[in-house]
């Protein structure tokens, strides 16, 4: 008897065959999948959580990093409509959230299932993204890695810690960088944009140019901490509020719908 082989690009660490939905999450840039166990592991019951895993990185350490966007959200989108059985949001942090977004678009195109809803996080809306060449400066990649905390800081002065990460780092930060974002509103689903209240990359205007992306309503809402909240004390805000939000309660205390399109 001969099973399907598992999909390369995703990660199902606590499965939920039962659950009536999923929520799928795209790391961060230099990030793997198993960022998100944690937050995985307390998503409320009847929901699964799927994390997709780039190339390059954990067990996937020997498939050629993907160094633009397009080579990597073709072959994931085509990955992701195995899932389309049940209804799936998508979370994407940071380069994520970027990823998660296009991947959005492209599904929409080709005529495929759209996630129900999209949560970004930790990155600008794509009009106020720039260009950016720190991938050809290793000491500005990473000091800039450093700066923002995705990382435990023992971990980045273990010796060969830096070597063994740059190329994934190097490959991410390009992506990113020479990503030109379609302007327009392209999508017709509702748009979450979470933030850190003391993040250098995100500011409030940044987080409200999400609302140019969707015809649909689009919610701000702020969390206590820097870039990577979702690593600090912040996470159990965050969960508590994606489970209310999972649930179609919406109230939080640092909720602004001055993003809501009307249109």
């Amino acid at each position: 008897m001969s099973s399907e082989p598992p999909n390369p690009w995703l990660r199902r660490y606590f499965p939920r065959p039962g659950a009536g939905r999923r929520v799928v999450f795209f790391p961060h840039g230099g990030g793997s999948a198993s960022f998100y166990r944690p937050l995985v592991r307390e998503l409320p019951d009847g929901v699964e959580g799927v994390v997709v895993q780039y190339p390059g990185r954990e067990d996937r350490i020997g498939d050629p990093c993907r160094t633009d966007m397009p080579g990597l959200v073709e072959p994931l989108a085509e990955a992701l409509t195995e899932l389309d059985d049940k209804p799936v949001w998508f979370f994407g942090h940071s380069m994520g959230a970027s990823v998660a977004h296009e991947v959005t678009r492209l599904l929409g195109r080709a005529g495929e299932a759209v996630p129900e809803r999209l949560v970004v996080s930790g990155r600008p809306g794509p009009s106020r993204q720039r260009p950016d060449d720190k991938h050809l400066d290793d000491e500005r990649l990473w000091a800039d890695v450093c700066q923002l905390g995705g990382t435990d800081p023992q971990l980045l002065q273990i010796p060969g810690v830096r070597e063994m990460t740059l190329p994934v780092l190097r490959a991410d930060y390009r992506l990113v960088g020479t990503y030109r974002p379609e302007p327009g509103r392209h999508l017709s689903v509702p748009v979450s944009v979470c933030y850190g209240t003391e993040d250098p990359e995100v500011d409030t205007a940044d987080a409200a140019a999400w609302a140019e992306v969707t015809s649909a309503h689009t919610e701000l809402v702020r969390f206590p901490g820097g870039h990577f909240y979702l690593r600090g004390t912040a996470r159990a805000e965050f969960t508590h509020w994606l489970a209310r939000r999972l649930h179609g309660r919406s109230q939080h205390p640092h909720a602004d719908t001055a993003g809501r399109n009307r249109g």
